[in-house]
This record gives C-alpha cells, structure tokens and sequence, in this order.
C-alpha cells in the first residue's frame, strides 16, 4: 500500500492492483475480501515464481540485489567505501543520500532512520502515532553509526503485535531527544569529528503526529497469510502501519508485495 499524510495529519492509504488505485480508508467498516490469485512476480525482474524471497524477489535477485543486501537491515555494516556494493550506481541513487536518524513512539519509544525523502512515508509504515527528526547526515552509513549509539539505550524496533492493540503510551519526544543526546554527548562528538560537522547535522524540528483511520483495535492479534489462505475475507475496522486490521484477523500487505491480488467489497 502506498501512503501519505495529508494536512490534518491523517494517515492517507492506497491500494495498488496493477494500474488500478483504491482508496482503502474508504472501506473501512465494510466487509472486504482479498483473494491470492496464485501468481506471484518479482518486484525487480517481474517473472512468475513459486515463493518470494527478501520481501518480494526472486532468489537470484535476492542473492545479487544490493537492496536485499544485510546492510540495508543493518546499515552500519555499509560497505560501499571498501568497493564491494552488489550494485555501485544503486547505492550511490540510495545510500549515498541524506538520511534522518529519528525518534518515534509506534509500540514505544524507538529509534530509526531513512532517507530524507522517505519522510514520514517511513513513520506511517511503522504505524508511529508521533516522530521526531533528531540529526540530518550526509549518507546511509553515517546514520547507521548514529543510530548504533542510540539504540544502546532505547529500542530500534517496533513490536508489530503491541503496535496493533491499540494506542502506546504518550511519550515528551523533545524531552526524550534531549535526554539522549545529553546522555551520548561524547560519541555524538566523536563520530561529528570523524565525518565532519556538515556531515552530522543536529536538527530543532517539530513533532509529527500521526492519525490511522481506526473504528477498533484487536483484543488479540491473530496474523493472517495468503501461504495459508488464498481468500481472506472480514470486515475492515481500521488500518496501520502496514497493516489490514480485519475482525477476522490482521493482514501485513508489505509482507505479500509481488502477490496478485484481487479486492472485492
């Protein structure tokens, strides 16, 4: 699904089935059913295949994409400087773009990063109800490092299950921005003097809420998965992060992108 914000900080959602756009915030509190056609298609090469790998590929594109390389989950591990990126040019388009290292309240206060550009593209898909910018950097490595010293005291990941039962607890963003900083003041320095001060940017920006379209949150989370059922039906009562939140169960559409899929309501 791809999102937006729109100006009343309500997170927008938009179905993509081929060329055609739904708008699903629309059919909230209607019964819906999705069905897995059987085919399944690379994202990358587009052809037919049995099972999808790294979030949508075919094998050989899992094993020689950069995109799908270990780096992309851990970018601190980035090792385009040692010349030996799968895919130079697609690095130099992806990674070597500024990126922000955030704090975020999604199932509780969490760390994170993305490109500049994913702004607050990357939030939404998390399902954060608030973020906050904390330092712009030149390059994808350069935030890895950040983050690695953040996340040695609050989480870098988001509890899918929690996120889904319903709203976290409030966090002050700003006062917990400023706790941080204060507390890895020293490696903050540190890796500015290693990259230089233009590099690492430290920025005073507001806080982004955001609103998910939500009649009901689960009591409990029972995951669904086209693998196991081809047609998957209910009726829709909300959606966030990347997910379907059925009364029949939740629905990750992230996790079956190249599936064919056909929507009826």
């Amino acid at each position: 699904m791809e999102v937006a914000l729109n100006t009343a900080g309500q997170a927008q959602y938009e179905m993509v089935l081929g060329d055609t756009r739904l708008a699903m915030q629309l059919l909230i509190g209607k019964t819906i059913q999705l069905i897995h056609t059987g085919d399944i298609n690379c994202q990358h090469c587009e052809r037919r295949i049995k099972k999808s790998y790294s979030g949508g590929f075919c094998f050989p594109c899992a094993q020689t994409l950069a995109q799908c390389d270990l780096c992309i989950m851990k970018p601190e591990t980035c090792h385009y400087a040692a010349g030996t990126c799968r895919e130079p040019a697609w690095g130099e388009a992806h990674c070597l773009q500024d990126h922000v290292v955030y704090l975020a309240n999604s199932s509780g206060l969490k760390v994170g990063i993305t490109r500049g550009t994913q702004v607050p593209t990357r939030w939404i898909d998390q399902g954060a109800t608030a973020a906050l910018p904390m330092f712009r950097v030149a390059e994808r490595y350069q935030s890895g490092v950040l983050e690695t010293i953040f996340k040695a005291h609050v989480a870098d990941r988001t509890d899918w299950r929690k996120m889904l039962k319903g709203l976290p607890a409030e966090y002050d963003l700003k006062a917990e921005r400023d706790r941080l900083v204060d507390l890895c003041q020293n490696e903050i320095v540190a890796v500015q003097d290693r990259f230089g001060q233009d590099a690492i940017i430290a920025l005073d920006e507001d806080v982004v809420t955001i609103d998910y379209p939500v009649e009901a949150y689960p009591s409990k989370v029972t995951s669904l998965n086209f693998d196991k059922m081809p047609e998957i039906s209910g009726t829709l009562q909300g959606i966030k992060g990347q997910y379907l939140l059925l009364d029949t169960g939740v629905l990750n559409i992230r996790k079956f992108s190249g599936y064919q899929i056909e929507v009826a309501s």
